[in-house]
C-alpha cells in the first residue's frame, strides 16, 4: 500500500486552521520587480527621503534614518507606497530585504535595490517574514554567486519558492511575528536609552583633567576630591603562580575563568611565571588597556604575563576605579601614555601607568558612586537579556510557524 504523502503544514499553528499550505514562486505572491532610481544622494531636504542599500538595518531590516539623504533627481514612479518590498541586488548585502511602512515618509528607493509589490490575496507583511528565513538565505548565497561580485536579479528573485497558507491565516502569523517585533523595537530603544544614561554617569561623576570637581556630586557625604596618582592607589601585584585557576581579560567581561570562554587555550603549559590575582585585584591586558580590556576580579587565579595585575591599597574602591579607568577620557589618557611604533604594539605596564594623574576622593563616596553605577549596569544588562530573550523567541516563531 502506498505512503500516504505527508501534510504541507508547519510544527506550529494557529487553533482553527488545518489545511494544507500552497508552494509559490516569490513572483506568483508579487508583482513589477523594477530595478531603482538611478541618481546620487545629495543632503536631506526634510521632506524627500532616499533609501539605499547601507540605509537598511541589518538587524531590523528597517530604514535606519540616522544619516537621511535625498535623491539629486525625484521621478514619483520610484516612490515606495503600502505593500512594497525591497531587495537589494548586489554587493556585499544582497538579499537584504526591506518593508515600506508609512511611518517612513516619502521615500525614494535607489538603484542597487528591486522593489516589487503584493499581489492580492497575500500579506505583504507574510511574505516580507518569508525573507527571515534560513531558507531564503540559503537561496541568496547560492543564487548569488557570481565570478564577480554577487548579485541576485529580478528574474531570479521571483523563482525563489515560498510556501502560504490561506490570506487569513498569513494575517495571524504575521501580526504574532509584528507584536513581537514592536516589543524588540521598544526594548532596543531601552537599551539605547540605558546606554547613554550610563555614559553620561560615567563622564559626570568623575573630574575630567580640567575639572576640579565632577559634574554631578553624590549627596549626604564629603563630596572633596583631590589629585593623585595611580601609584598612590594601587601597587602592582608581581606574585607568582602556576596551579590556580586561569584567568582573561576582555573588553566586554571583563575577568573571568577562562574555561568559561569559547577561545582555544595556547597558554604555555609551564606556568610557573604567570601572575596572581586575587578578589578585588583589577587585571588588565597591557597591550588593550587603552580600549578597556580591564576588570576587578570577582576570583582568585593566575593570569598571562602579558596582563598586569593592579592591588588596591588600604581605602580604596577598585570598582570605582574600574568604572574611571572605562571612562572615556582615562581611556584617550591611557592611549596616549601607551608605549610602541603602532596600535598592535602599544602597551602600558605598570611602570608607567603608577605615574598617570587620577582626581580621586574618600572611599565613602567611592562606595556611593560604586553603588550606583553598577545599579545601572546591572539595570542595562538585565534590559539587555529581555532584548536577546525577545530576538530568540522571533526566531523559534520563524522556524516553527512557517515552512
Amino acid at each position: 500500500m502506498d505512503k500516504k504523502p505527508e501534510k504541507l503544514v508547519p510544527e506550529v499553528r494557529f487553533k482553527g486552521f488545518t489545511d494544507d499550505w500552497e508552494q509559490h514562486k516569490l513572483g506568483e505572491t508579487l508583482t513589477g520587480f523594477e530595478y531603482g532610481l538611478n541618481t546620487p544622494a545629495t543632503d536631506y531636504d526634510g521632506i524627500n527621503k532616499y533609501l539605499r542599500i547601507t540605509d537598511i538595518d541589518d538587524v531590523s531590516h528597517k530604514f535606519d534614518i540616522s544619516h537621511l539623504t535625498s535623491p539629486k533627481l525625484k521621478d514619483d514612479n520610484y516612490l515606495l507606497a503600502n505593500g512594497d518590498i525591497l531587495f537589494a541586488r548586489t554587493g556585499a548585502s544582497v538579499g537584504k530585504s526591506y518593508r515600506y511602512s508609512n511611518i517612513d515618509g516619502k521615500v525614494y528607493y535607489a538603484g542597487f535595490l528591486i522593489k516589487a509589490h503584493i499581489k492580492d490575496h497575500f500579506s505583504t507583511n507574510f511574505i516580507f517574514d518569508t525573507t527571515l528565513l534560513p531558507r531564503y538565505h540559503y537561496f541568496v548565497q547560492v543564487t548569488s554567486m557570481r565570478s564577480g561580485q554577487p548579485g541576485i536579479n529580478a528574474k531570479e528573485y521571483q523563482k525563489y519558492i515560498i510556501y502560504t497558507p490561506s490570506e487569513s491565516e498569513q494575517n495571524k502569523i504575521s501580526d504574532l511575528i509584528l507584536t513581537i517585533q514592536k516589543l524588540i523595537d521598544l526594548q532596543q530603544r531601552k537599551l539605547e536609552q540605558l546606554k547613554l544614561l550610563e555614559k553620561a554617569h560615567q563622564q559626570k561623576l568623575f573630574p575630567n583633567s580640567f575639572q576640579e570637581k565632577p559634574l554631578l556630586r553624590i549627596l549626604h557625604g564629603d563630596n572633596s576630591w583631590w589629585n593623585s596618582y595611580i601609584g598612590e592607589v594601587f601597587t602592582e601585584r608581581v606574585d607568582k603562580g602556576s596551579s590556580e585557576k586561569l584567568l582573561s581579560v576582555s573588553i566586554t567581561d571583563g575577568v573571568y575563568p577562562f574555561d568559561e570562554s569559547k577561545r582555544k587555550n595556547n597558554s604555555s603549559d609551564d606556568k610557573h611565571n604567570y601572575k596572581k590575582v586575587f578578589q578585588n585585584d583589577i587585571a588588565y591586558n597591557s597591550m588593550r588597556l587603552w580600549q578597556g580590556a580591564l576588570g576587578v576580579s570577582k576570583y582568585e587565579g593566575i593570569v598571562s604575563p602579558a596582563y598586569t595585575v593592579l592591588k588596591p591599597l588600604p581605602n580604596q574602591n577598585s570598582i570605582f576605579y574600574e568604572f574611571m579607568f572605562k571612562n572615556i577620557d582615562m581611556l584617550h589618557i591611557f592611549q596616549r601614555n601607551s608605549q610602541g611604533l603602532t596600535s598592535d604594539t602599544w602597551n602600558l605596564k605598570f611602570n608607567q601607568l603608577q605615574h598617570i594623574k587620577i582626581k580621586t576622593t574618600n572611599l565613602n563616596s567611592q562606595n556611593k558612586i560604586a553603588k550606583l553605577l553598577i545599579k545601572i549596569e546591572e539595570l542595562k544588562n538585565n534590559e539587555s537579556n529581555y532584548y536577546h530573550n525577545l530576538m530568540t523567541l522571533k526566531k523559534y516563531l520563524l522556524q516553527k510557524l512557517f515552512l
